[in-house]
This record gives structure tokens, sequence and C-alpha cells, in this order.
């Protein structure tokens, strides 16, 4: 028997990492071209939701629950999980409470995303504990139907800890970098950069705000409506009221 529709639909999470030093930017990766979504695209950190991110210990290594609402934490635990993976920025605690402002190893980096080692080994052995109120819900996006493969995402928006260098882990992403929110829409309107229509279109959102302060707090008041688009005709669509106005998507332009 054939998989449900709404059964093929992988849990996932990104996060938009902010900073406003030199100027208001946010972190974006640039997926490898052999990867089968979005290849070689330019997008926020982020992926499917493992099942280690589901461990029961995670309550003794992560701090912040109070602020987890109906997300979860295991889709925080992913979030922060795939920014460590992709780029190699960790937002974690230490034991006196103070943001974590280590280097994270590349080659430590690499045996967690291929599945060699718990993250959650790499965080107990740091000696820290993941920062779940570092992250403020920004969106909800389901990949519609006529995809090939279909994610829930929440996307997640934090402040990056400027101690931490962002550098790619040369597999998924193979290039990471700072970028003001409205080039980085110009850059897509050129051609001369690929981004993805939930991207964009989160892209546009976060350059309503002057800086990353604005920007989690305008998230914290939105209502959170889940993006579902749909087809019609030769265009696909988005709820009026999901935050980002009238949106009209070509289909060829997906």
């Amino acid at each position: 028997m054939s998989e449900r529709a709404e059964d093929s639909i992988r849990p996932a999470a990104t996060v938009l990492m902010l900073r406003d030093e030199p100027a208001f930017e946010v972190l974006m990766v640039k997926r490898h071209h052999q990867i089968d979504f979005a290849a070689g695209a330019l997008v926020f950190p982020g992926g499917k939701s493992h099942i280690g991110d589901h461990d029961p210990a995670w309550a003794d290594h992560a701090t912040g629950w109070e602020s987890v609402g109906a997300d979860g934490a295991p889709l925080r635990i992913a979030a922060i999980r795939e920014a460590y993976e992709e780029a190699g920025v960790l937002l974690a605690r230490d034991a006196e409470g103070q943001i974590y402002v280590g280097e994270a190893a590349i080659d430590v980096r690499a045996a967690v995303a291929e599945d060699r080692m718990p993250f959650l080994d790499v965080v107990r052995e740091l000696g820290l504990k993941l920062d779940l109120a570092a992250l403020t819900i920004f969106a909800r996006w389901i990949t519609p139907p006529l995809m090939a493969k279909r994610f829930d995402t929440w996307f997640y928006v934090a402040h990056a800890p400027l101690a931490q260098l962002a550098i790619c882990d040369g597999h998924e992403a193979v290039d990471a970098e700072w970028i003001a929110p409205g080039q980085a829409l110009e850059l897509a309107a050129s051609g001369q950069r690929k981004v993805i229509f939930p991207t964009r279109m989160n892209l546009q959102l976060l350059a309503e705000s002057a800086n990353p302060t604005a920007a989690i707090a305008a998230a914290r008041v939105r209502p959170l409506v889940t993006v579902e688009p749909w087809v019609d005709g030769p265009s696909l669509k988005i709820q009026p009221d999901a935050g980002y106005g009238a949106v009209t998507e070509p289909l060829s332009a997906l």
C-alpha cells in the first residue's frame, strides 16, 4: 500500500541567524549542486528532524524548555543541530550560563552530519546545554502536493553568537555567507543566485525589519499562520493572511 500524502510529509526546521555588526545580515548557505532538494540554492541552515532530536536525555542537556510551544523541543533541537552541521554555529550555553564562544571542529561536525556521532554526545562532552529559548518562531511552511518531497518546515529566528565563526561544512553546504536580506532579494531577482520560493518570501518578511532585535520582536507578536501553497492555474498562491501580502508565484519559476 502506498503512503498517504500526509504521512509522507517530513518535519523539518531551519534558522534565520541574525547579526547587526557590521550591518543587519542573515546567515545563508549555498547548497551543494548534487543535493536532491534545492540543489545550488541559497538557503538558511536547516534540514529534516532526526530520531536523535527526540532523545529523552536532552532534558538534561538543554535549557529554555518553558519557551517551547506547539513546535515541540525536537524541532528546536533539529534547527540548532543543522546550524551546527552546516555552518559551525552552536546555540548553547556553558556551565555558568554564558553563551558558548568555542569553535566547532569540522571533523566532529561531519561525524554528526553523517550519523557517525550523536549530536547529544557532542553537546555532553563540551559540557554545554542547547539554548532552546534562543529561538523564536518566525514562520511555518508546508511543501505543496505537487512537489516530489514534502516538508513541514518551522522557521526560527535568532541572534547569532558573534564570537563564533560561520564556516560551511563542504558537503551539504558549499558556502556560508552573511548577507543583508535586501541584497539577497536583489541577487535572486537578477538571477545571480537561486533562491527558492519559501526562502525568498521569508527574506522579504525579514527585510521589513530594521535590525535583528526588531525582526525578533515582530516575530513574537505576529500571528502564526501555517503557509500551505496551492495551485491556481499557472500559479502558486498562499493565504493572504500569512503575513506576506498577496502572493502569486508562477509555476514556471519553481
